[in-house]
């Protein structure tokens, strides 16, 4: 999964969730079940993670572009900074 791809799953997670949370409460809340809301949401929830968790090839549109091991060979990596040890102060 890419980086947009991140992206979108991470957005259709919140819109599912709270769509089935709304459509779980208004069918709860008018027939006056708390089970049926529960278990209207407990299917959003296993629906939203079938289409999120998975690697579906939409997540994957941006693939990103790796260096090779021989080139990264010729590049060279960047060093730590070498810091000046102090001298200690004299009393």
């Amino acid at each position: 999964m890419d980086w947009q791809g991140q992206k979108l799953a991470e957005q259709l997670m919140q819109i599912l969730l709270l769509a089935f949370a709304v459509v779980a409460f208004a069918t709860g809340y008018i027939s006056g079940s708390f089970q049926m809301m529960v278990l209207i949401y407990a299917g959003g929830v296993v629906l939203t993670t079938l289409v999120t968790v998975p690697n579906w090839p939409f997540f994957n549109r941006h693939p990103l572009k790796w260096l090779d091991p021989s080139e990264a060979d010729k590049h060279p990596k960047p060093q730590e900074a070498v810091s000046a040890k102090k001298k200690p102060a004299k009393k």
